[in-house]
């Protein structure tokens, strides 16, 4: 048996859909087929039943499924202390951060890293999931909620302040109480500055929502109503007007980390670049930009 197959078998059991299995390896969704078919043929057993909901496990499929996820434990240990104890200060180092995040704040402002470690090739993934750090879908995440494990380092590295906006053009046809909102749809009904829309819009009906920040964004700044938003988001827009801040809920940024990894060379030079960012670009994200 080869280990590819068993990690691409082992995730494809986590996630019972192709395409899923396929987005975390990062590989093409026929790849994790031919290799979990190769896998089967190896064996002589059917591990999954193809059904039109996803793949299913097999009563023959699951006690390997238990087997390989006590070996992936292994393997990721080892990958990781390797990982750790790499001397240069070269290589790849995967950042996860929330989309938004990553490519309206820390993407803009990354040619620091690039100025002082030209050599370190950064890998930056805009994700709402929380990615694994032990089976090594990410080396650094920065996270709006701060996560939970033994084996994870942990330290809040900003706040992200909110407000309420609106274009100009749509204040200065509107009054503020009366004004249209614009918030996320159900999937996110449970986000802090969601919980504070509905209850400032005190039964009036959301006109548009969406799942992610930068359609609400798009959507403000085309005028279809008011949305809470984040200050780095907004950026000092002139178009933009901030109609309340007061008791809108902010998120504090955690940056997270393995403890197997934490003191690589690479790694550790990208967390203190970041870190370095979030306390040079504090106004901007606590919206006191004078």
């Amino acid at each position: 048996m080869d280990w590819d197959d068993l990690r691409f078998f082992a995730e494809l059991a986590r996630t019972g859909s192709l395409s899923a299995a396929a987005r975390a390896l990062r590989v093409d969704h026929s790849t994790v087929a031919r290799r979990v078919a190769s896998l089967e043929e190896a064996l002589g057993i059917r591990l999954f039943d193809r059904l039109p909901r996803g793949y299913v496990l097999t009563p023959k499929g699951e006690p390997l499924r238990e087997q390989v996820e006590r070996l992936e434990v292994d393997v990721f240990a080892l990958q990781r202390m390797v990982r750790g104890r790499g001397p240069a200060l070269s290589g790849t180092v995967r950042v996860s951060a929330p989309p938004a995040f990553a490519s309206l704040f820390l993407a803009p402002r990354l040619g620091l890293l690039r100025e002082r470690h030209p050599e370190i090739e950064l890998e930056l993934s805009g994700s709402n999931t929380s990615v694994s750090l032990t089976r090594r879908e990410a080396d650094v995440a920065l996270r709006l909620a701060r996560p939970e494990g033994s084996s994870l380092v942990t330290r809040k590295v900003a706040t992200s302040a909110y407000g309420l906006f609106a274009s100009r053009a749509h204040t200065a046809e509107r009054h503020p109480d009366t004004m249209d909102l614009l918030g996320f749809d159900e999937s996110l009904e449970d986000v802090p500055q969601q919980m504070w829309l509905q209850d400032h819009a005190r039964g009036r009906p959301l006109v548009f929502r969406a799942n992610d920040l930068v359609s609400l964004l798009s959507a403000t700044r085309a005028g279809l109503g008011a949305a809470v938003l984040p200050f780095f988001a907004t950026g000092n827009d002139p178009d933009l007007v901030c109609l309340e801040r007061e008791g809108v809920p902010g998120r504090d940024i955690w940056l997270v980390v393995h403890e197997d990894v934490r003191r690589s060379p690479r790694v550790r030079a990208v967390m203190d670049v970041l870190i370095e960012i979030m306390a040079q670009e504090r106004g901007m994200l606590t919206g006191d930009y004078g």
